[in-house]
């Protein structure tokens, strides 16, 4: 039950994941966090920051770790054919129809169409990531950090990656603040 549950998650994701990575990102998180439980959202957010500074395409790369979360090995692969197989019949299928159809004005228009779901889809997706940065860093903080990597990642120019694997290797190595207290009261109690 549990690989066809797997299987199932996954597949939406790949059937209805039209636009690519960023379309699927809020597909599998209502997939694994909402609808099967398999994660909460800081799980699933750290997930999705190491699957973006990592090369290759985030739904694959978020199928296979997941599913090797919740199955082992054959959770891993199960997810991936899951995710990948339906787009290679999808983009067969309308690939074929859309080359024969590509001069009517409805198929650009019918492509041009979803472009806007995905953005609010997007949209909804990083309001629930700023909820929840507020939450643990306060409203500053996040501010601060959100329009900082706007400007380096606009500005700068500095790939998405390259920032998520500073601030990952930063929260590795900053000094937990709750340790530094206990010591100080381990200190004053002596």
């Amino acid at each position: 039950m549990k690989q066809w549950n797997i299987f199932l998650a996954f597949f939406r994701v790949g059937m209805l994941g039209y636009g690519g990575g960023p379309s699927s990102i809020p597909l599998v998180q209502k997939e694994v966090v909402e609808k099967y439980k398999w994660m909460d959202d800081e799980e699933f957010a750290n997930i999705l920051a190491l699957g973006n500074s990592l090369p290759g395409p985030i739904a694959t790369k978020m199928a296979g770790y997941i599913g090797y979360r919740v199955s082992g090995i054959v959770g891993m692969i199960n997810a991936v054919l899951a995710t990948i197989v339906p787009t290679i019949f999808i983009m067969i299928i309308l690939l074929t129809f859309l080359s024969s159809m590509s001069n009517q004005p409805w198929v650009n228009g019918m492509t041009q169409a979803v472009v806007p779901v995905v953005g609010v889809m997007l949209a909804v997706l990083t309001y629930d990531f700023l909820k929840k940065a507020q939450g643990a860093l306060g409203w500053i903080i996040t501010i601060i950090l959100a329009i900082a990597s706007l400007l380096l990642i606009e500005w700068a120019g500095i790939h998405p990656g390259i920032l998520i694997a500073i601030l990952l290797i930063y929260a590795l190595v900053k000094p937990d603040k709750k340790e530094g207290t206990d010591k100080q009261k381990e200190g004053q109690s002596s």
